[in-house]
């Protein structure tokens, strides 16, 4: 059996003394696209910046990599915010150069791959515009490509869409789908929109209401590749209403 990406069992993390996360356990396997759902406030971005190595954890175990595999949270990390965070004084094509650029990685290949990640997220062509020429979504696709210019092992990515509008959001979810069957990277996604999470995961991870504790962990067993018609199925349904219990929602 394939030993898990990332490991946590009890991870608990406390802001002043008061638990933001008082229990977080379970594996990721490489490859796979985890959400991690629940309501806002309940941990899931804290979560993720232990992740990243941004937080440290108070208590349980993180484990990311392996011996013969090790992580380095500074060059193997790629992140995608809410906001683009794009900066409007350089062009697209810098702008996706910027993590390269920090870990001086070699100037020539590092353009080339920023270029035919440009190309992968649907951006070719817009190499030298600047971000206000570019509509929400587009940016979002460049934070992206920025994201992957260092070829990370591990992409976290904290709610991405939930800036876009409602066409936006749909569209980008299955451009997301096909980037990360393309990149063969290992995602972790955030998100508070329950639908969207089940229709993005491989594995789906459910916390409840702070201080975050894991509600679920289960295997979403839909085809791939992913449309949108996908949400009218009986069993997308199924996992949908599971979550809403587990929130008490329904």
């Amino acid at each position: 059996m394939a030993e898990p990406f990332i490991h946590l069992a009890g991870v608990r993390k406390d802001y002043a003394g008061h638990p933001a996360i008082s229990d977080a356990s379970f594996d990721v396997m490489p490859g796979e696209l985890v959400a991690l759902v629940g309501p806002s406030g309940c941990g899931k971005s804290t979560l993720l910046k232990i992740l990243a190595g941004l937080h440290a954890h108070d208590g349980g175990e993180v484990r990311i990599g392996s011996a013969t595999h090790p992580f380095d949270p500074g060059r193997d990390v790629g992140m995608v915010f809410q906001a683009p965070l794009l900066l409007k004084w350089r062009r697209i094509l810098d702008n996706v150069l910027l993590p390269a650029e920090i870990l001086g990685l070699p100037k020539a290949e590092a353009r080339s791959r920023a270029r035919e990640l440009l190309a992968l997220v649907g951006l070719a062509g817009h190499e030298d515009k600047y971000p206000y020429e570019l509509s929400g979504g587009m940016q979002q696709r460049a934070a992206i490509a920025r994201a992957l210019v260092h070829d990370p092992k591990l992409v976290l990515m904290d709610e991405p869409f939930g800036a876009l509008d409602a066409l936006t959001r749909e569209k980008m979810n299955l451009e997301l789908l096909r980037i990360w069957k393309e990149a063969g990277k290992t995602i972790v996604f955030v998100t508070h929109g329950i639908s969207e999470a089940v229709f993005l995961g491989t594995r789906v991870v459910v916390l409840t209401a702070g201080p975050a504790h894991m509600a679920d962990n289960f295997e979403v067993e839909l085809p791939h590749p992913r449309t949108l018609d996908i949400k009218t199925h009986e069993r997308f349904g199924d996992y949908t209403r599971r979550i809403y219990r587990l929130l008490g929602m329904e």
